[in-house]
């Protein structure tokens, strides 16, 4: 008697356990129907001039195409067809990121599309930042007579210290724009920017803008940015249709200066806990002339260099 109470019973678990998945496997395929729904209607909605694309010829249908999604995102069209398809294939966190930025999605829907998509949600991740802090300031302030300054990855200046701003800021650059390295770099005309080798720094200085780009693309912050740079300068659109990419690196630089000539420099990429894809960067002078140049030029003494 107790045998058979034993298999009736453990016949009634494996039922129990045969219906929970297929429960679970409904749920499941519920879920990828509804994935697959929202990201057709997301990927409506997307322009291809929000993403920086040109119109091309004549769309069936509205947004952008699956095989533009896949390669500003990163990940391979199949994949994506699939995952757009509602398939059952695997998706890390980093490629649904790298998806919900396409798609310029915000932060509920980032949030949706993980659920949907049966993994584990992650906060976003950190933007460029827009400031720095007083530690921050303070540290680069201590290395006065050495010129630093700290960017985010789009070359924007969060902060600088003295040195860099004898070095570098001139009277009436604020009529060219932004605090932008990249922006006045571009824009300000040959016998005031103090770059000296431009045709040689500043392939290397979209190449590294392109490389943090693909962790940005379609951010409107980011777009607005290279469109109005491409819109004012056509040597930048150049470099920036080349599509090169590159890291940031310690580079030896020439810059010049009206009261001390020029002055060559070697620059080292710091990074920064808590402050993600932003870097200071110190400038160390590469010789005993430049090292003379640049202490005339902070103690004040310009007259006779």
């Amino acid at each position: 008697m107790a045998v058979r109470d034993e298999q009736a019973s453990g016949q009634a678990g494996e039922r129990a356990s045969g219906q929970a998945d297929e429960q679970a496997g409904r749920a499941g395929q519920r879920r990828r129907t509804e994935l697959a729904a929202f990201l057709r209607g997301r990927r409506a909605r997307v322009t291809p001039a929000d993403v920086g694309l040109p119109p091309g010829l004549r769309r069936r249908t509205p947004g952008l195409r699956r095989e533009e999604v896949a390669q500003l995102s990163g990940v391979g069209v199949t994949w994506y067809t699939w995952l757009e398809q509602g398939r059952r294939i695997n998706a890390s966190a980093q490629v649904l990121d790298a998806v919900a930025r396409t798609l310029r999605l915000d932060r509920p829907e980032r949030e949706h599309l993980y659920h949907l998509a049966e993994v584990p949600y992650a906060p976003d991740r950190p933007v460029d930042v827009e400031r720095a802090g007083p530690e921050i300031q303070g540290i680069i302030d201590a290395l006065d007579p050495r010129p630093a300054v700290v960017y985010n990855t789009r070359y924007d200046i969060l902060a600088t210290n003295r040195a860099y701003r004898l070095l570098f800021e001139r009277p009436g650059y604020g009529e060219f724009g932004m605090r932008n390295v990249l922006w006045t770099l571009f824009t300000v005309p040959d016998p005031v920017c103090p770059l000296v080798d431009k045709e040689a720094e500043l392939p290397l200085m979209v190449a590294q803008l392109r490389g943090a780009y693909g962790r940005h693309v379609g951010e409107p912050a980011w777009e607005s940015f290279i469109a109005r740079l491409t819109a004012a300068s056509p040597y930048f659109t150049r470099l920036w249709e080349s599509g090169n990419v590159a890291p940031p690196g310690p580079r030896v630089k020439t810059f010049r200066h009206e009261d001390v000539g020029e002055v060559r420099m070697t620059s080292v990429s710091l990074s920064i806990n808590g402050m993600p894809g932003c870097r200071i960067v110190a400038y160390t002078p590469n010789d005993e002339e430049s090292m003379r140049a640049i202490g005339k030029l902070c103690a004040g003494d310009t007259d006779t260099a």
